[in-house]
């Protein structure tokens, strides 16, 4: 081989190193048995601190549910776990199968068409989304409304996602969610309107106010993309009965751990107009050639399948396993029992806010006269800075605190956002609540009007 590319020793494969960097000595330690290195990794592991032995009221996107053990034993069969692209139904109809329920219990959740189960994570179908606006209109609308309550993290993926498209996303540097600003921006350059109900602050938007919003988006030509908490719609009306063309969500509270922080699941769905325009793959069901039902890859879009000229997206691989987990904890779980733990978020959450609402010096956002309503995450004015309130509830309380929201929406001041899902105890809220009334101070600025 050396000869066939010219060269007469392997250190010339290296001569574009810097030479003093080519083959540096390695301070290693010296080598241990397998039990030493299982101990020695264990004690690194238990410097984390994690939910479960710690209380945990951070959300903001991933999210602690109750993950059902079937749910586990079901991505953990070898079949699924080492399956990758189902290039041969012949030999894949079991993976075939389960992401075609998967697809089907998305879509009845949803209230749309189809979905498909190739997305990364709720960011990146945020991102896939405005592709999808943008070639409806083959890309003759370049303009993207973003509400300023659409988790930050998306809005940032979408935009470094969509860089060199020429794309302008805007309407995010606004300091609420007002839909009637969005409306007023829409026009007939816009491709796409973005907002997400419950919002990344906690919010929920009633179906009469977003159905006004999509109204006006279509009245303009535009698309519409809500952006969903999947365990909220065990309990609200799905975004397909208010006029959504497009809904993404974080699929991770479906059945996956939070996995310092992935791999996650990028829940996509649309409405049947869209079909052609989606990216990632669909699988349908039909018959072989003895009447027997199968299962087959539909529609395939990405460009290692067709020309690239005409592929939707460049995505490369699929969230199979994920999606899989999502479609045990749905199947498991069934309408009553996601319900139960919508309704469980919502009663435990409403009862944080209201115990943190009578400490003095903390406020409550939807608390106030004129707020929304709230499912399991709400915004708590602080009268310290939410760095030291957190660490103080994890040194003193072993808690781990909310999201600090002072570099993403600065115009809240102290501001936390406090998540409560199913697995919050009432002992966890009681002792969140009395850490909290330890940091109390006199002299508290008011709380300004924050919506």
């Amino acid at each position: 081989m050396m000869a066939t590319i010219g060269i007469k020793d392997v250190a010339e494969l290296f001569v574009d190193i810097p030479e003093a960097y080519r083959f540096p000595e390695l301070d290693l330690p010296e080598p241990l048995t397998e039990m030493e290195i299982v101990r020695e990794m264990q004690s690194l592991a238990d410097e984390n601190v994690q939910p479960g032995e710690y209380a945990c009221f951070l959300g903001a996107g991933a999210y602690r549910h109750f993950i059902p053990s079937v749910v586990d034993m079901v991505i953990s069969r070898n079949e699924f776990y080492t399956a990758y692209t189902p290039y041969q139904p012949e030999i894949s109809q079991g993976t075939l199968q389960a992401t075609f329920e998967y697809q089907s219990m998305v879509s009845a959740l949803t209230g749309m068409y189809a979905a498909n189960a190739s997305h990364y994570d709720g960011a990146t179908a945020v991102a896939e989304a405005v592709i999808m606006g943008v070639n409806q209109h083959r890309l003759k609308r370049r303009r993207v409304l973003m509400s300023p309550t659409v988790h930050p993290m998306y809005r940032e993926v979408a935009r470094t996602y969509t860089q060199g498209m020429g794309l302008n996303i805007t309407g995010d540097d606004q300091q609420d969610s007002d839909f009637h600003a969005l409306q007023q921006l829409c026009n007939e350059d816009t491709a796409l309107v973005v907002v997400q109900n419950p919002d990344f602050l906690g919010q929920l938007h009633s179906p009469a106010e977003l159905r006004d919003l999509a109204d006006a988006v279509h009245a303009c030509g535009a698309l519409l993309a809500v952006a969903t908490d999947p365990i909220a719609l065990g309990l609200f009306s799905p975004p397909g009965e208010y006029g959504a063309d497009i809904v993404m969500a974080e699929g991770q509270s479906l059945g996956n751990s939070l996995n310092f922080g992935g791999p996650y699941l990028g829940i996509f769905a649309f409405q049947e107009e869209l079909l052609r325009r989606s990216s990632g793959r669909l699988v349908g069901e039909t018959v072989d050639a003895s009447g027997a039902c199968g299962y087959v890859l539909t529609l395939s879009t990405r460009e290692q399948h067709i020309r690239r000229g005409k592929a939707t997206s460049n995505i490369c691989t699929n969230e199979a396993l994920n999606a899989l987990a999502a479609a045990s904890y749905l199947a498991v779980m069934g309408k009553q029992g996601l319900r139960k733990a919508a309704e469980l978020c919502w009663h435990k959450a409403h009862y944080a806010a209201a115990q943190i609402a009578e400490i003095e010096g903390y406020e409550v956002a939807q608390s106030t006269g004129d707020a929304k309503p709230f499912f399991k995450e709400f915004v708590v004015r602080c009268p310290r800075p939410v760095s030291e309130v957190n660490s103080f509830l994890l040194e003193e309380y072993g808690i781990i605190g909310g999201y600090d929201l002072s570099e993403d929406y600065p115009h809240l001041g102290h501001a936390m956002l406090v998540c409560v899902t199913e697995m919050n105890t009432r002992d966890e809220i009681d002792d969140l609540v009395t850490a909290l009334a330890e940091l109390t101070e006199d002299d508290v600025i008011p709380l300004e009007v924050l919506f």
